[in-house]
């Protein structure tokens, strides 16, 4: 199989943990708030592939200057993101995602153009996953940034101040990945570390829905402000805690809510408090990525 005439890979993919750390044996990059993709590119074609393996090539016409980057079949791994004063703001990539128009997709591609941030490559004239990540990375050092492409930065050994720096920052992330891993697709390899940087604020339930014979529920998230009480976003929680017979006895019909209301929601008094670890807030201020860590004990 020939995986530039194939073009059906999927990239391969991170394990998860809490804690930065310092490694001499790993490459330390940031994690970019954006969408992952594959680009298939030669002096005669150009593909731009999803994490699931869709063509989106017709999507993102402003990255079709990376074909003057190369003289023969590559493919590239990376990430499509837009730059708001610097910083990576993934609501506008996700809209970007979303148009299917042509005339609103060449008009948002130069109002606001993505920058494709590539981290490996997979293929230039042969396969290249079987070659250590040092190796990659000193074949894709050849390839020079432009407008439109971008290679990420690494480091070595300094996790940790790395971590620290994009905290300050507000960005997403950092990556850890093994100098001497192979690319393995569609895998979810240990090899490569994606630590997050996660806030966890106190939010209180104001409502919940449930399916049946699902052994999870989600509830409705909000935050008091100037004594108005405004939604924030749903987290799913098991129905194992205690906290789900407590809602089962608060039901009322109004929503408390100042922004927010839904049919076929049962909705309660926001006296239940509850820790949530979260990504971001969008422009909506709505939580990305929130998981439950458990309820505050009243004092």
């Amino acid at each position: 199989m020939n995986l530039f005439q194939e073009k059906n890979i999927k990239p391969m993919l991170l394990e998860e943990q809490k804690e930065p750390f310092n490694s001499d044996k790993h490459y330390f990059e940031i994690k970019y708030d954006g969408i992952r993709a594959l680009i298939y590119v030669s002096p005669k074609e150009f593909v731009i592939k999803s994490r699931n393996n869709k063509d989106i090539t017709k999507k993102y016409p402003e990255l079709k200057e990376i074909q003057k980057l190369v003289n023969f079949p590559t493919i590239f791994d990376g990430e499509l993101v837009i730059f708001k004063n610097n910083i990576p703001d993934f609501s506008e990539i996700l809209k970007r995602s979303h148009l299917t128009k042509e005339r609103e997709i060449l008009l948002q591609s130069k109002e606001n153009p993505v920058i494709f941030i590539c981290f490996d490559i997979l293929y230039q004239q042969k396969e290249l996953i079987n070659k250590p990540l040092f190796f990659r990375k000193e074949v894709l050092n050849k390839i020079p940034d432009t407008d439109v492409f971008i290679k990420s930065i690494y480091i070595e050994t300094q996790g940790i101040s790395l971590f620290n720096k994009i905290k300050e920052l507000y960005l997403e992330g950092i990556v850890a990945k093994e100098k001497d891993s192979l690319y393995v697709p569609n895998t979810r390899s240990h090899s490569w570390i994606k630590i997050k940087n996660l806030q966890t604020e106190v939010f209180y339930i104001g409502g919940y829905s449930e399916k049946e014979n699902t052994p999870f529920f989600s509830a409705y998230l909000g935050e008091f402000q100037n004594k108005e009480f405004l939604f924030v976003g749903k987290v799913s929680i098991p129905k194992k805690e205690k906290i789900y017979e407590k809602l089962k006895k608060e039901h009322k019909k109004q929503s408390p809510f100042i922004n927010f209301h839904e049919e076929n929601i049962y909705y309660c008094t926001p006296k239940i408090a509850c820790f949530i670890e979260y990504l971001e807030r969008s422009k909506k201020n709505h939580l990305r990525h929130p998981v439950y860590r458990g309820t505050k004990k009243n004092k």
